[in-house]
């Protein structure tokens, strides 16, 4: 049997009810028993400890988007995602201390060079961005339709050959009526497969989370963090340029105003949700560890897997629930908790609960991406450390705030609960307090004041000059427009410049 017959027919067998009615029952049985283990303490560890996942994606000639090469994708720390332009760059965990941050810059600047290096090699280019606007030679809309059919099985060609996604493909469009539809400011389209979410790229800090006991407080902060700290972080306010029509200079100066400052949470949401409230949501407070397991096991099935039909897993936590953690890959919440992950010493070991913070778009720089973990890192534990009140202020609020960033950026309205439990949508005085709460839990994590003033400086250096990547996108698209240029040159001439910029830290710009 050939690789693609053999892929087929694992896509098939995961779209079988009769695989779905076994998956469910192992993950019941799989749930039960993790619930029982976290409670029991099974998972706790001495340490709180960080780790970042930085997704990136390829281009070419001219900033056109291409395939990465394969040897890009045999450095270690360096793995394929959805679409086969795409890159993800992941860092070993460390305690959170100032080597353990240190550790985290090293090891993501040597992965990353190491994957601009091997993309060099073939004269193409490692871009960090949240969104490409360059399509490649035949256009955005033949890229992401490019399909054909075997044996009633969709095969998208510019999705990575894996099985996985595939099934996922497969059972979203046939939930969809075989076509996913994308709604933005100035775009409306339509593909016959979920390749359309390769459009986006983030950046993923983690934090280890020491006392299962303590994980719902910090869990619950982490929630109420997500619009003030997405809203320093905007990197995505334009579709690829091919995908607009060419407007006059006054509705493409509008349709600039109008665009969300991160189209990235909107194009998820839509490519891969089926219903309402669907697997892309904001997500809600939990009372305690082991809720992060019943959320996935009651989540919808999609594209379940068997344990026997892959490899053996490289670790007893996932082989012992494997049917769990497959579950858990597709439980995208823009904040979840991870149960068992990697080893890091003799006093962390790979049985551990984390916290995966989602919304952040990927930086310009490795040095944007790790001061922007810092902050997220050290203004959770600061709120916990601190006993700070912000976990009262109503879930409803908090979700609204989120979505006010995606579309309005920096300029969101913002409600925050204050030291003293006073309700205020003050920039200043929220600003005021996140970078006050960060300082102070990152120094409670012994991280030194040198430290913290270097890794938070330029996130407060955006909020003091009240820019983005994203703004710095919009302006230099309205002025190419403001020249002359149509709104795809406009967008194009942006992307290029950007890409001639990227791996310079932001505030250098």
């Amino acid at each position: 049997m050939d690789e693609t017959s053999e892929l087929v027919e694992l896509v098939r067998r995961s779209l079988a009810e009769a695989t779905r009615r076994e998956f469910d029952e192992r993950v019941e049985t799989q749930a039960a028993l993790l619930r029982e283990r976290i409670e029991s303490g099974a998972f706790d560890n001495r340490d709180f400890a960080v780790g970042l996942e930085l997704e990136a994606y390829v281009v070419g000639p001219e900033g056109r988007l291409a395939h990465a090469p394969k040897r890009v994708l045999e450095i270690d720390g360096c793995a394929g995602e959805l679409g086969r332009h795409n890159v993800e760059v992941n860092t070993p965990p460390n305690v959170l201390d100032g080597a353990g941050l240190d550790a985290q810059l090293r090891a993501l600047e040597d992965r990353v060079d190491a994957a601009r290096e091997a993309t060099r090699a073939d004269e193409r280019a490692l871009v960090l961005d949240a969104m490409w606007t360059i399509p490649p030679e035949e256009g955005t809309e033949a890229y992401l339709s490019a399909v054909k059919e075997r044996d009633g099985v969709s095969l998208a060609a510019n999705m990575r050959r894996s099985a996985r996604y595939c099934a996922l493909d497969n059972a979203i469009l046939a939930e969809r009526g075989g076509t996913v539809d994308v709604d933005l400011p100035g775009v409306n389209a339509s593909f016959p497969s979920i390749l359309v979410e390769s459009l986006t790229s983030s950046i993923q800090p983690h934090l280890q989370i020491p006392r299962a006991k303590r994980f719902p407080a910090y869990y619950n902060a982490a929630i109420r963090t997500m619009g003030p700290l997405l809203a320093l972080a905007t990197n995505s306010p334009f579709a690829p340029a091919d995908c607009y029509s060419n407007p006059d200079r006054d509705e493409a100066r509008e349709l600039i105003d109008r665009t969300h400052h991160e189209l990235r949470i909107p194009v998820f949401e839509r490519s891969i949700n089926v219903v309402d409230d669907g697997k892309v949501r904001f997500p809600g407070d939990i009372e305690s560890a082991a809720d992060v397991v019943d959320r996935i096991a009651a989540d919808r099935t999609q594209a379940p897997f068997l344990r026997e039909w892959t490899a053996e897993a490289d670790d007893a936590h996932a082989d012992r629930f494997a049917e769990l953690e497959h579950k858990r890959g597709t439980y995208w919440r823009w904040l979840r908790g991870v149960v068992g992950g990697q080893p890091i010493d003799a006093a962390n070991d790979e049985r551990s609960l984390r916290i995966e913070y989602r919304p952040l778009p990927t930086q310009p720089s490795v040095e944007d991406a790790v001061c922007l973990q810092a902050l997220t890192v050290g203004l959770i534990r600061g709120i916990v450390a601190a006993d700070h009140p912000l976990t009262d202020l109503e879930w409803e609020a908090t979700k609204t705030g989120f979505y006010d960033v995606v579309r309005e950026g920096i300029d969101a309205e913002l409600v925050w609960l204050t030291a003293d439990g006073e309700r205020t949508g003050g920039s200043e005085r929220i600003y005021g307090e996140i970078f006050d709460l960060a300082r102070s839990g990152l120094h409670e994590s012994g991280v030194p004041e040198e430290s913290v003033e270097r890794y938070l400086g330029p996130m407060v250096w955006r909020f003091e000059e009240r820019t983005t990547p994203s703004r710095w996108k919009k302006a230099r698209v309205r002025e190419r427009v403001d020249d002359g240029a149509s709104l795809p040159e406009a967008i194009r001439g942006m992307q290029r410049e950007y890409i001639d910029r990227a791996g310079r830290p932001f505030a250098e710009w």
